[in-house]
């Protein structure tokens, strides 16, 4: 039986292909068979048409960075319902960390997600498997092995390879391999004990400080090291508008490193953490107005040309606890797209067909996934399509999120965009257009 959708009359874009303009996209048994753009394309016999109008017809958007929290954290997410959440907010690809319990450090852990990845039929789940026997960053973990088992990419997250020894040889054989290396970027020695941004609302809170200096040091360092080996690079969540300098000045030299920024860090200070509220407690800390200005300049001038959640789902109990020893991070997957949006578009920094891009084909390049046809709307590739209606307005109710968890800071806010459909390989996972109409019939 021959499956067909049509997209009609979208805005199609795929900053892939350097496509910005209206047109149809038709899809045939699981893969893209036409895009025409400025004409439309007959509806086939029996096809589910898609109306598009006033909408974005775009690759699956890609998210290079989430927690799943399984194998050991099931209580506070499952890759079932963290996959859930991923296509609630329209992304069809995340990749997932490596901090479980046990961690993503050896062949068959990596087998395991991939497995349980498959059998959710959900979002696409790839695996971003340790660095370091145990993520304790002094023994390589079998990384050519890893990566010969499905591994994208390599990273320690939650930890940051301290012993600079172990860095360089990290580096070493992900250019080796052709793979990323993602950076936890947080010098273990000079944030101890920290719990938010150190500045004045830390001293009046009676809370210990984390300075940016930490965050920066590492960049700085693993700069230094990649200059003559020239690995991918990547740091994940900058927090410090310092850290984009030193980005920015490692790229001008034609050094491979990048950076990905997430909604909190756009949109929330240190401010936010008055009262002790633990939804506001990250890891690296909300800092500045100031750095979010420079982070800012950062996606418009192109040093950050990566977005990412950092999706890390925890339990309500956990978050009730008092803020030194709450744990950090919130979730993200199911509002992430209109906080970039409010953020980057209402802001001004850049416009739509660009924020796309940073959300399909650089993190898809990021994690090697162009090859698999992900980040893009290629002919013959598989169909991975999200529609987005840029001027949706909602409100973002956390007890109305696919995730398992409900620790975020934005329950609440009014926001505007959304994604309205998703499919991934042809199959429809969400759709709040209803699009059921089917030609001739």
């Amino acid at each position: 039986m021959i499956h067909v959708t049509l997209f009609r009359q979208g805005r199609i874009i795929d900053p892939a292909n350097g496509i910005d303009a209206e047109g149809d996209l038709l899809v045939v048994n699981g893969r893209v068979a036409e895009v025409r753009l400025g004409r439309r394309i007959d509806a086939p016999e029996g096809a589910r048409v898609v109306e598009c109008g006033g909408m974005f017809v775009t690759p699956g958007l890609v998210d290079p960075h989430v927690h799943l929290r399984e194998p050991g954290g099931e209580a506070k997410e499952t890759i079932q319902t963290g996959a859930a959440s991923a296509i609630n907010g329209g992304f069809t690809t995340v990749c997932c960390m490596p901090n479980t319990n046990p961690p993503i450090d050896t062949v068959p852990t990596v087998r395991f997600v991939r497995h349980a990845a498959r059998e959710a039929a959900m979002a696409r789940v790839f695996v971003v498997a340790a660095a370091t026997v145990g993520r304790k960053g002094e023994q390589l973990a079998p990384m050519a092995a890893m990566a010969r088992a499905g591994a994208v990419a390599f990273s320690d997250d939650g930890e940051c390879i301290m012993n600079a020894l172990v860095m360089r040889r990290v580096l070493e054989v992900c250019r080796a391999l052709g793979k990323t290396f993602m950076q936890h970027c947080q010098d273990h020695q000079l944030s101890e004990g920290g719990v938010m941004n150190e500045g004045p609302i830390a001293t009046r809170l009676g809370l210990l400080g984390w300075p940016r200096e930490a965050e920066e040091i590492i960049i700085e360092r693993d700069a230094c090291l990649n200059r003559t080996i020239g690995a991918r690079y990547h740091a994940q969540h900058v927090s410090s508008g310092g850290s984009a300098a030193i980005l920015r000045r490692a790229r001008a030299t034609g050094n491979p490193v990048s950076g990905e920024l997430s909604p909190h860090h756009l949109l929330l200070t240190d401010e936010a953490c008055e009262g002790y509220n633990t939804q506001a407690k990250m890891n690296p800390p909300l800092r500045t107005s100031r750095d979010i200005a420079e982070l800012k300049e950062a996606i418009a001038d192109g040093t950050i040309d990566v977005l990412a959640t950092d999706h890390a789902p925890h339990t309500a109990a956990e978050k009730a606890r008092d803020f030194a020893s709450a744990p950090f991070g919130i979730i993200g997957l199911d509002c992430a797209l209109p906080l970039y949006a409010k953020a980057l578009i209402e802001d001004g920094v850049i416009g739509w067909p660009r924020m796309i891009e940073l959300m399909t084909r650089t993190p898809a390049e990021l994690c090697g996934l162009r090859a698999d046809g992900i980040g893009t709307l290629d002919t013959g590739s598989k169909a991975d399509i999200t529609v987005i209606d840029p001027n949706h307005e909602w409100t973002i109710r956390a007890d109305e999120f696919a995730s398992k968890s409900r620790n975020c800071p934005f329950d609440g806010w009014t926001v505007r965009g959304r994604a309205m459909f998703a499919m991934i390989s042809g199959r429809p996972l969400l759709d709040r257009l209803h699009a059921t109409a089917l030609a001739g019939s």
